[in-house]
């Protein structure tokens, strides 16, 4: 029987097994649909998509992939996407991924308000 682990790299492997642990179920590669420069549609499938947080996590496991303009069209967007730098984090990453986390929600959170009419409350 097939895995979905079998078409995971190690370190992808790693974030499942630690987002598991925390109860935070993912999809591995869930498809998101994105407009590139000039409008072109596009299909991205970033690492994995938790669904209780409604956000992405794309392992950037290799220097010579260009994260960068990944990162910029997800941010265009309006996609979420943490970008988990692991062959520079080794050690990190996990305290990195909770930082994201935490900022990514928290700039949530100002723009609920501003939705719901108490921007300006503390």
């Amino acid at each position: 029987m097939d895995s979905i682990y079998n078409n995971m790299t190690r370190s992808e492997k790693q974030i499942a097994k630690y987002l598991k642990e925390r109860d935070l179920w993912w999809e591995f590669e869930f498809p998101v649909f994105v407009y590139e420069e000039n409008r072109r549609p596009r299909l991205y499938s970033p690492d994995f998509y938790i669904p209780k947080l409604g956000l992405f996590i794309e392992v950037c496991g290799s220097k010579d992939f260009d994260y960068e303009h990944r990162e910029k069209v997800y941010k265009e967007n309006g996609i979420s996407v943490v970008f988990l730098h692991y062959y520079k984090r080794r050690m990190k990453w996990k305290f990195f991924l909770a930082e994201r986390i935490k900022e990514i929600e928290q700039q949530r959170q100002v723009e609920a308000k501003k939705l719901t009419g108490f921007a300006n409350e503390t």
